[in-house]
């Protein structure tokens, strides 16, 4: 493969990085395709090499054995810690939630968070039926709505719908 100049390289390149790394664990599962483009391309071949490099480096490294008396020693913390009050009731009260939510098994949070979810709907809903008319009478069956008898007194009056035909059609026959 030809090697491309400037930025035509790096656009050919793009996307690269994760298939050496896919061909860095398995050279003969990679495909014909990447492979050619290594071979042809500097740039691939000196990422790959640098991959290599690390991995190499890697297998090389040992982990670091934690000391025998770790666990023992974070125990005393974690006790230090919680034994520790914070000076203002505030930060106390904040504090004594925190290790609840953090070192408890969470049993106490499903009921807590039913019962506001319980309140939460309550007032809402309390709300909700203040701001409309449920608590106020229906109007008897008798009595029509406002809009209602405006129309039964518009209909009853004729004289009135007369004369805004009268007036509607001299304005058309006077255009």
């Amino acid at each position: 493969m030809k090697e491309l100049p400037g930025n035509r390289m790096k656009n050919a390149c793009k996307g690269m990085e994760p298939q050496l790394a896919e061909m860095l664990l398995s050279a003969e599962a990679a495909p014909a395709e990447l492979r050619a483009h290594v071979e042809g391309c500097a740039h691939c071949r000196a990422e790959l090499a640098a991959l290599r490099a690390t991995m190499t480096l890697l297998d090389t490294w040992d982990a670091p054995e934690p000391t025998p008396y770790f666990m023992t020693r974070l125990e005393a913390r974690m006790r230090e810690e919680r034994a520790a009050e914070p000076a203002a009731w505030p930060a106390r009260w904040l504090a004594r939630w925190q290790d609840r939510l953090a070192l408890g098994n969470g049993a106490h949070v499903q009921p807590l968070a039913a019962m506001a979810l319980t309140v939460l709907l309550l007032v809402g809903g309390g709300a909700y039926l203040g701001t409309t008319d449920w608590d106020q009478e229906q109007a008897p069956p008798g009595q029509a709505a406002a809009v209602v008898h405006d129309l039964q007194t518009m209909d009853n009056n004729a004289q009135l719908l007369d004369q805004l035909e009268a007036m509607s059609n001299n304005s058309d026959n006077g255009d």
